[in-house]
């Protein structure tokens, strides 16, 4: 059965007349909800720790910025919009001791309340909006009338409201206006960690990583290597978003077509799904995020050592070199970007 979808109709803004509505964190999604909220005609602050280098921008933005605990103090409406792995902290610290009953903490990802990271006070709702998109893409659509898809969920229903003030949030960051899924704290993370280890980044990495290998050990120059196995990644993706993966091989040739259907279910076969499965079983269990946990409380040591390994790999140098005669390529370094809190 196909989920319901909403949309403008089916939500409210007026729940949050006489309101204030505190967004914790003003990173990637933090500053879109933030900004798109305040141009709904919400209330809003935000709440940083105070050596927060995000503070001068919020003020820019025209925010008044609180610490933390001042946040949750002052608001009826809280969006968590910390990392996963500062949530449980932050909440302990400053969230808990500042909650009273009737208030709602809103996440755009379920990870630390689905696997219990964080135990919420048993007096609010919990809900969850989640775009589906990068916070620059939630605010540029917004300004352009237009918005993000995002799934909404409910954890905890103390007013018997929840729902209407998940839906009214879309609203006011805009996803109504293109559609909104309902869904549940544990399918959204359990889906979204799924995609990200198997599929999006772990499995698209890999895949590359490996193409790329194939080519130059077999004696291929490694710029012919990262056109075939990287460069032109894009374009069959972009095939795939606007169109579908139909779509994308309606638009390629029939060579590339005849190649796709008989030997990419020979590299994605049988082992590759039992692989995922077990994947997913990690997920489903909590070993992922238990491991997860342990290696940040560890000082990312592994975690350091893989990302480092990664970005001294060959087709990092030879991909900088060549998208260097790109000139119509938008030059992104973000090497040790992080979120902002």
């Amino acid at each position: 059965m196909p989920a319901k979808v909403y949309t403008d109709k089916d939500a409210d803004l007026g729940v949050f007349k006489n309101k204030t509505l505190a967004v914790l964190g003003y990173g990637s999604q933090g500053h879109a909800h933030a900004l798109n909220l305040k141009d709904s005609g919400c209330k809003v602050i935000i709440g940083l720790y105070p050596g927060s280098k995000s503070r001068r921008v919020a003020r820019q933005h025209g925010f008044e910025v609180v610490s933390t605990a001042e946040a949750v103090r002052r608001a009826d409406v809280i969006l968590v919009g910390l990392p996963d792995m500062k949530q449980a902290l932050v909440y302990r610290k400053d969230i808990l001791p500042n909650l009273s009953k009737g208030k709602t903490l809103v996440f755009s990802h379920g990870l630390a309340i689905h696997f219990g990271l964080i135990r919420p006070h048993r007096d609010v709702d919990v809900i969850m909006v989640a775009p589906k998109g990068p916070g620059h893409l939630v605010r540029r659509l917004y300004v352009e009338g237009k918005g993000m898809p995002s799934l909404v969920a409910v954890f905890q229903d103390r007013s018997k409201k929840a729902k209407r003030m998940a839906l009214a949030w879309a609203k006011g960051i805009g996803s109504t206006r293109a559609g909104v899924l309902q869904t549940t704290f544990k399918e959204e993370t359990e889906t979204d960690l799924f995609g990200e280890q198997a599929v999006l980044c772990g499995g698209a990495s890999a895949l590359v990583q490996a193409g790329f290998e194939t080519l130059v050990e077999a004696g291929y120059q490694p710029e012919m290597a990262y056109f075939e196995c990287l460069h032109e990644l894009k374009l069959i993706c972009d095939l795939m978003y606007e169109s579908g993966i139909s779509g994308m091989r309606f638009s390629v040739s029939e060579t590339a077509k005849y190649g796709d259907i008989t030997r990419g279910p020979r590299i994605v076969n049988a082992a590759t799904k039992r692989e995922m499965r077990k994947i997913l079983s990690e997920i489903q269990s909590g070993k992922f995020t238990r491991q997860w946990v342990a290696e940040y409380k560890g000082g990312l040591k592994k975690y350091n050592r893989l990302l480092k390994k990664g970005a001294a790999h060959r087709i990092e140098k030879v991909g900088q070199r060549l998208r260097s005669m790109m000139p119509w390529m938008s030059k992104k370094n973000l090497k040790g970007v992080q979120a902002a809190y």
